[in-house]
């Protein structure tokens, strides 16, 4: 009785204990389901159940800098060492999306969804539903490369999977935001994670205040993101970092630091109300946008597939006739091999070269193989034409319709950055592309028709010589073997509409049909009249051009309102080092206190929470010690009303021990992970993890003063609060541990690492029976 009895006093009920192949580097709980993604110290992605048993294993073959799961769970963002970012699909690992949002690592990633229900300009009605699928089938897949892997160099997975159009489509109705952070400064968001909206870089973001009278002007230099949290009402946005902050501007304080004073760790608070604020209209325009850009991939392979194909099959037509070329100038006839063919054609008496040609170098079977490779590949490109090219520049032709009619309403959309001249000239390049299809289609229809009549007559000529049979031949049209000797015999009208050509090179157009275009032109409501003298790819690249210019507005007037709101220096620091694993987590909690009446007061009721620990020998007198910060988000404002709502508390470690990671959780809560300093090797000795609550720690105001570049943490040395193992919630481990540590708030679970290669999974939530059963004994 007395062992079940201390059992059950012992808190955070250990679930399993599994060795595990690799050391784990980066950890995280899916947030809607028990799932847990790893990252190994080899770069591997796993995914493991609760029960430990592994879903999938995948690696891009690049350095992992940073994981993050989408809101919703269904799709995970990992971000990587050249800067790129990847989605995978949460139920078997494949690659959705590349994404190249970043030039360097991408150090960190935040995922965070609006979960308010979107709503029109009077906040009474849901906005309107994506009308596209009401007119279109559903969108077409990129078509796959011959020989190509799914997923190898296209960014894109494998067109014959859905799993990508269902989680896009999943996301439509909620506004979700993907937050990226590289080592260069750059912050970038992603609306659903594909679409950037926003793109900032610490260094250029500059904070000005005017406390106590003195207006001073602070930015950062040389400095490295650490973290990135967007609120969960995606208004602001913690960065903590690593840097130089300097006071610029000639009103700036004569109480000057040194400039190894002013590099530490700093914490920004950055304004992003514009997301909130204009939700509905950057939902809208991303839906729309995004739509695009995907049509736009399945565009560039098409054509990229087509040229290719066609390339090749035109490669072994010119490699087979090319030889007739060389038989005529080996018998000394001056003529060409298209005066030959007509002469035959005209009844006249065979020449030596194409005697030869014909009954020896080309052959029955050369003819049946090469007509079957032209013509098989002219089939193959009319069904990519039909059903990924034409289908992909009709709905870019609506979506950019839709994009043009929100462009006209100027009192929603140009506060956005959307131009309605920029949009206009995308979408009327947009129509210039579907003529371009549309005459590409007939050209390419004629082309096969008359290979494959000029092979008929070829075949009839080819039995004639052999003396055989004629009568089950297919039938032929000496007019078109004509045109076909003049027009096609050596040119290629259907690799010239899908090359990229140089520049100042123009497809020849007679005077006549110019003269037409420029009457169309001028009544039918376009400006382009020079489209017939560019290639399919050419008009393609154009559009693209322009979609992305009328794009890049938006995203540079948003970018604009992501302003810095409030930098504070938290300690003085050389640098973190790249190697070390700093611990520091950044989560929001709602204010129970606070009630939901407006709209407007909705952000007020979140209070921010900062942990990190503080290196040793920041500070004279602190030591081991790890900061907790709140309020900071809406101190600034709260300043201009006479009061602070900035908080700090300093939590001396136990002794004996010192913090291995640490994380918030809920219900403002923290856990600390701690090892024994005492152990005298690698992986042995022991450690420990408890829970503390934010309500119990003796929190300090810290008054902001005007010199924004002076270190706080100091003027709490007398105000540290000692930890002790026995007044603490703490579970006890037999190991030594290292970072990460993953905990779910949703789940209620942690993850711990042990030195020697093993996973540990506790379960945080007590049995609310079993701590009544206990309460009662």
């Amino acid at each position: 009785m007395e062992a079940d009895e201390s059992q059950r006093v012992v808190p955070f009920q250990l679930q399993f204990d599994k060795p595990i192949a690799s050391q784990i580097k980066i950890a995280e709980w899916n947030p809607e389901k028990d799932l847990l993604a790893m990252v190994t110290e080899d770069s591997k992605l796993l995914l493991h159940r609760f029960n430990w048993q592994r879903l999938w294993t995948t690696s891009p073959g690049k350095s992992i800098t940073s994981i993050c799961w989408r809101p919703d769970g269904k799709a995970i963002a990992v971000g990587l060492e050249d800067g790129t970012i990847s989605l995978h699909d949460v139920e078997n690992g494949k690659l959705l999306r590349n994404m190249k949002f970043h030039n360097v690592s991408v150090v960190c990633l935040n995922w965070e969804e609006d979960r308010k229900l979107l709503m029109d300009g009077n906040h009474k009605h849901p906005i309107y539903e994506d009308r596209t699928a009401r007119f279109f089938p559903p969108a077409p897949r990129v078509p796959r490369t011959p020989g190509l892997v799914p997923g190898d160099g296209s960014g894109f997975m494998d067109e014959n999977d859905d799993s990508f159009r269902e989680l896009f489509d999943s996301s439509h109705q909620q506004f979700d935001i993907l937050c990226s952070g590289d080592k260069d400064g750059n912050i970038c968001f992603n609306i659903f994670g594909i679409f950037p909206i926003g793109r900032v870089n610490i260094h250029d973001l500059a904070f000005r205040s005017s406390l106590v009278g003195n207006h001073v002007s602070c930015q950062l230099m040389d400095a490295s993101i650490c973290k990135v949290a967007l609120s969960r009402d995606i208004c602001y946005l913690i960065v903590l970092c690593c840097g130089v902050l300097t006071e610029t501007g000639s009103q700036a304080s004569d109480n000057q630091m040194s400039r190894s004073d002013l590099q530490g760790f700093h914490c920004l608070v950055l304004d992003s109300t514009i997301f909130s604020k204009r939700k509905n209209e950057l939902h809208q325009v991303a839906l729309q946008a995004s739509n695009v850009e995907h049509l736009i991939e399945v565009i560039r392979r098409s054509l990229a597939v087509m040229s290719k194909q066609w390339s090749d099959v035109m490669h072994v037509y010119h490699e087979k006739f090319n030889a007739l070329s060389s038989l005529i100038i080996d018998h000394g006839i001056d003529s060409s091999p298209q005066e030959e063919f007509l002469s035959l054609l005209g009844g006249a008496r065979t020449s030596p070269p194409i005697h030869q040609f014909l009954a020896n170098s080309l052959g029955e079977a050369g003819l049946k193989r090469v007509a079957k490779v032209v013509c098989g590949a002219g089939k193959e490109l009319q069904t990519i034409l039909l059903d990924h090219l034409q289908p992909a520049a009709e709905i870019i032709g609506f979506r950019m319709g839709e994009l043009r009619g929100l462009s006209r309403w100027r009192a929603r959309y140009q506060g956005i950055g959307l131009d309605e001249k920029l949009i206009d000239n995308a979408t009327e390049k947009a129509g210039m592309l579907h003529v371009q299809i549309e005459r590409f289609s007939r050209i390419l229809s004629s082309v096969v028709q008359q290979f494959s009549n000029f092979f008929n007559w070829l075949l009839k000529c080819v039995k004639v010589l052999m003396s055989e049979p004629i009568d089950q031949l297919p039938p032929f049209s000496s007019e078109l073997v004509i045109i076909f000797l003049k027009f096609l015999y050596d040119q290629d009208p259907v690799g010239t509409l899908l090359q990229e050509m140089v520049s100042h090179y123009k497809i020849e157009v007679d005077l006549e049909t110019k003269q037409r275009v420029r009457e169309l032109a001028h009544f039918g409501g376009f400006s382009d009249s020079e489209y017939l003298e560019r290639t399919l790819a050419e008009e393609f690249q154009q559009m693209e051009s322009c979609f992305k210019e009328a794009l890049e507005m938006p995203l540079v007037t948003v970018s604009g309102r992501i302003l810095c709101k409030d930098m504070l220096p938290l300690f003085p620091v050389s640098s973190l080092p790249n190697s070390s694993y700093f611990p520091e987590s950044v989560s929001y909690h709602q204010e129970a206190s606070t009630p939901a009446i407006t709209h407007e007061a909705t952000h007020q009721r979140l209070t921010d929470y900062t942990s990190f620990l503080v290196p040793d020998e920041t500070f004279p007198n602190i030591t081991n010690c790890i900061g907790i910060m709140r309020g900071l988000m809406h101190d600034m404002d709260n300043l201009k009303s006479g009061h602070s709502s900035l908080e700090v508390a300093l939590l001396r470690v136990p002794d004996g021990y010192h913090c291995v990671d640490l994380s918030l959780y809920k219900e403002e809560q923290i856990v600390l992970l701690l090892n024994e300093v005492t152990a005298t090797s690698e992986g042995s000795g022991t450690a420990c993890m408890m829970i503390i609550k934010a309500d119990d720690l003796p929190f300090v105001s810290i008054s902001r003063s005007s010199i924004l570049r002076s270190w706080h943490l100091h003027e709490l040395q007398d105000s540290v609060a000692y930890l002790h193992l026995e007044n603490e919630k703490v579970r006890e481990i037999s190991h030594s541990v290292v970072a990460p540590l993953a905990v779910s708030a949703s789940r209620g679970v942690a993850c711990v690492f042990a030195a020697r290669k093993r996973a540990l999974v506790y379960i945080l939530e007590e049995d609310e029976d079993e701590d009544e059963m206990t309460d009662s004994e």
